[in-house]
Formats: structure tokens, sequence, C-alpha cells
């Protein structure tokens, strides 16, 4: 358990894929229990769900950060693309959570959605073409063997 709080807390060293891996679907967990708790909490209002979304995102936004950044660290980058991703994915939340450029469609039988501008659905889809890239550059691509100006190697450590 230490491993863990240790792996979500900080952003020194280096890690490699799997640590990696175990970090994400750490906090991936926590995310889907936090979700039908707020899903819960909301009762379907749209506006505070968005919201509470907005809080999660930044409750999650610090262990990110750490296994991100100790991932880029092990295939020596100092990270500025992780910290643009952290700060699109805050920023989006917060366009949705205040509804900029909404409207509300009537989809039958008096239930009414928001509806988001093109404007916001193209910013998404850019964001999740550069978040696909990051997930190959965090989670599928080999680190920089020995050592590197973030640490020793740790899969050559753990060998």
């Amino acid at each position: 358990m230490d491993k863990i709080v240790a792996l979500l807390t900080t952003s020194e060293g280096r890690i490699g894929r799997q640590q990696w891996w175990i970090g994400v679907l750490a906090v991936f967990v926590i995310a889907l229990i936090a979700s039908i708790v707020l899903n819960l909490i909301a009762f379907g209002n749209f506006t505070v769900l968005s919201w509470l979304y907005v809080l999660l995102n930044l409750a999650l936004l610090w262990p990110s950060y750490n296994i991100g950044m100790k991932r880029r660290h092990d295939r020596d980058s100092d990270g500025m693309d992780l910290k643009i991703l952290l700060g699109a994915s805050v920023l989006l939340n917060l366009l949705t959570a205040t509804g900029i450029g909404f409207s509300v469609v009537d989809i039958g039988g008096g239930v009414m959605l928001p509806q988001p501008p093109f404007w916001l659905t193209a910013l998404n889809l850019i964001f999740g073409i550069f978040a696909i890239y990051m997930l190959v550059q965090l989670g599928f691509l080999k680190g920089t063997t020995g050592s590197n100006s973030y640490g020793a190697d740790p899969v050559g450590a753990a060998a």
C-alpha cells in the first residue's frame, strides 16, 4: 500500500510502464467509485454533475500528474506535454460545467438535454487525439535504457 501511495503522491524519479499502468488503474478505480457516488448525489441534474466532475478532475489532478511525470522522466522528457494535457482537461471540464455555448434540446417525451456547440466538440476531438498520443507515450513506449537526467533505469534497477 505504501508503494501505491508513494506512486501517486510524488513526482520525483522514474517509473516503468508496469508501475504506470498500476497507477492508472488505481486512479481509474478511484474515479469510477467517485463517479458513481457523484451521479447519486447529482440525481440527474446536469449542472450539478458537471461541477462535481470539475471537483473530481481537480482531486485526481495531483496523482495523475505524479504518475505521468515519473513516466515522462523515464523517457527523459520534462513533461511539458503532460502539463498541457492535464491543463486542457481541466479547461474542457470548466467549459462544460459553465455551459458556455450549450443549447438545450428536447429529445422527446419532455426530456431536455444540453447540446455542446460545434467548437467545443471540435476542441474535445483535438483533445482526444492528443490524449491518444499521450497514452502511447506513457503506456506503451519503452523508457530510456540506463540512467538519464532523472535517475536510474527503474527496469534495470529491478533486475
